[in-house]
């Protein structure tokens, strides 16, 4: 049956998109609701992917049910998840979903936020929707890294890091090798990050080769080696395994099914054109916003930033709403800053997990140095039950952790 309630619709229902449902869902009056569509059965823990991916045993904590997503909003059961894939966008104010939601594909919408972000190459994204097969398959790749004597990482991002530095260290017996294009690790930050991650690296026994990327045959790689792998330097590897760590795609479809829409794509980097209200860069669609990490705000594709630019969101849709002008701004980015694991054993502390916060200096502030901070605080499974209670889902028994 037919809702009366008018339709603010979110797609994308990862960390930024989650956070800009519940934003709305707090200012929007009664004559709204909240629909966040994603195809995804169950919200995706991205950040602990590099690490379940190689550590057995707590992947299965990495999908949690979008049950409690508006358990703590006003009028929590006005709004909905809708489990659907939207096909296109439409300059009437609907768009088009992959299967019927409520015996139609096509919903209409008053105001519409695209929080669609990125896609991720496996292990760091999944490209099944429903759980269990997520979960089968990091357990495949938990079995292949097990059984493999070396393995060579294509990228030297925050996932080639992370994955690497977690082999070396719960597996020292393997090879490890990280191919990196470019002639410093994660390039976006100051030069102190890559000696830092380099020296690591050194201690773990971990082999960086930089200024070079892998030749992926068009069959793809192996599951199982030994076998050659050849990079654009002319030099080969030989791998028993490969793990792709290559970097984001931006996923600006739907902006692209609109009319003028092709045009909002900034062809420097991917992202989607947006103003400074995170309204979309043409007035045609004063409706339509982007948010997180498929809209070119120029700040760090993370969830912190991600987060604040959800609030803006909400804001200005709350404006826009009771009939004022949308002037909530994004803040302009600061200086880049990453909180990130570095293996999975302190050399001090035994039992306790290593990680690192860095930040870039900021000239604005006459930061000529950046901050460098380790710590000794992770845990095996990345503290990955808090993001359950962050999602109003609180199993009391283990077993609940596989719903």
């Amino acid at each position: 049956m037919a809702s009366s309630l008018k339709n603010v619709i979110v797609v994308g229902g990862s960390f930024v998109g989650r956070t800009t449902a519940q934003e709305i869902a707090r200012v929007i009056p009664t004559t709204h609701r909240v629909l966040l569509i994603e195809p995804h059965t169950h919200f995706h823990h991205l950040f602990t992917f590099p690490r379940f991916a190689i550590v057995p045993g707590h992947e299965h904590k990495a999908f949690i049910p979008y049950s409690g997503l508006f358990a703590a909003v006003p009028n929590p059961t006005a709004h909905s998840v809708v489990t659907a894939r939207v096909v296109s966008v439409h300059e009437n104010k609907t768009l088009t979903l992959d299967r019927e939601w409520q015996g139609s594909r096509q919903i209409s919408f008053e105001y519409l936020a695209l929080a669609t972000g990125t896609r991720l190459a496996e292990p760091a994204g999944m490209k099944d929707d429903d759980k269990a097969s997520s979960v089968a398959y990091l357990q495949r790749h938990q079995a292949d890294i097990k059984n493999a004597k070396s393995i060579l990482i294509a990228g030297g991002g925050a996932v080639g890091v992370q994955m690497a530095t977690d082999l070396a260290e719960y597996y020292p017996d393997k090879e490890i090798t990280v191919v990196q294009s470019r002639p410093h690790l994660m390039p976006q930050f100051h030069k102190q990050f890559h000696e830092f991650v380099s020296k690591r690296f050194q201690d773990l026994g971990v082999k960086l080769v930089t200024g070079a990327r892998l030749v992926v045959p068009p069959e793809g790689f192996p599951k199982s080696g030994p076998f050659d792998v050849q990079l654009t330097n002319g030099t080969s590897v030989s791998t028993d395994f490969v793990v792709l760590a290559t970097g984001q795609t931006p996923n600006t479809g739907l902006i692209q099914s609109l009319p003028g829409g092709a045009e909002l794509i900034n062809p420097a980097n991917g992202f989607i054109r947006i103003k400074p209200t995170l309204q979309v860069a043409d007035d045609r669609y004063p409706e339509i916003f982007a948010v997180g990490d498929v809209a070119d705000t120029g700040a760090r594709k993370a969830a912190r930033p991600g987060a604040g630019q959800a609030a803006v969101v909400a804001r200005n849709i709350q404006a826009l709403i009771e009939g004022r002008a949308a002037d909530a701004e994004t803040e302009k980015p600061g200086a880049a800053g990453i909180h990130i694991t570095l293996g999975l054993v302190s050399p001090l502390i035994l039992f306790w997990k290593y990680n690192i916060v860095f930040r870039n200096p900021d000239p604005a502030a006459g930061q000529t140095e950046p901050m460098i901070r380790e710590r000794h605080d992770g845990s095996l499974d990345m503290n990955v039950e808090g993001m359950w209670d962050r999602m109003n889902v609180k199993p009391d028994e283990e077993a609940k952790y596989h719903l």
